[in-house]
């Protein structure tokens, strides 16, 4: 949907390491009189220096790239450019991807499927200070919420917090910050099938499904403090 131009543009980043999908964005959100593209990147690394060079208002970033991800790119120009708004893009419905967006500091999150027309209305939202998250995972979202909540309450008041080793309360933490088993490996100088068993039983302790859930957990813990 084209809107009318502002005497503000949005200052656009465009960031995929796929040249052709990078350009077919461009093209789209070129039409638009409101949207300014101040630059374009093809991986995590150059999208922090043209963030820093440019400040752009928005940033539309591609989750997975080779050697600097889009999630660890993200919460480097969250940090040198707080007032970005930056909109996630990905081809995986998985929730680890969305919560670590999330955390990175994504204000938006969608699919790589999504209607083309409904990019620049993305752009616009986030802008504006609202959230754009694709309708299949916001569900996924709020029922990660709505089933961690009903185990809150299920959960007999006396029983006791389930005792994690040293080694899965580090996981646990890293898990918690956003990061991948891989990372987590790198930090901990472990391998990754080490994290992944450490992951497998934090669950199982903690009588939970999924990685969102075990975060969720040590957030409202205090487990990082």
């Amino acid at each position: 949907m084209t809107a009318p131009p502002t005497a503000d543009p949005i200052r656009l980043l465009v960031v995929d390491d796929h040249a052709f999908f990078r350009r077919g964005l461009v093209s789209v959100l070129e039409e638009e009189p409101d949207i300014d593209l101040a630059g374009e990147a093809g991986d995590g690394i150059d999208a922090v220096r043209l963030a820093e060079e440019l400040t752009p208002d928005v940033v539309l970033m591609d989750v997975q790239m080779p050697g600097m991800s889009g999630i660890d790119a993200c919460a480097k120009v969250k940090a040198a450019v707080p007032s970005a708004k930056i909109v996630m893009l990905t081809i995986s419905d998985e929730e680890e991807h969305l919560f670590d967006a999330i955390k990175a500091g994504a204000t938006g999150y969608l699919l790589k499927s999504v209607a083309i027309d409904e990019l620049p209305d993305a752009v616009r939202a986030v802008r504006d200070g609202q959230s754009f998250i694709n309708p299949s995972m916001a569900t996924k979202l709020i029922g990660e919420f709505a089933a961690l909540a009903r185990k809150e309450h299920q959960r007999p008041r006396e029983m006791p917090n389930p005792q994690l080793t040293g080694r899965e309360t580090e996981v646990l933490k890293e898990i918690a910050r956003g990061l991948s088993n891989r990372d987590i490996a790198r930090v901990l100088h472990i391998s990754e099938n080490t994290v992944k068993n450490h992951v497998r039983n934090i669950l199982e302790k903690l009588q939970l499904h999924t990685r969102m859930e075990a975060a969720m957990w040590a957030i409202r813990e205090h487990v990082l403090e």
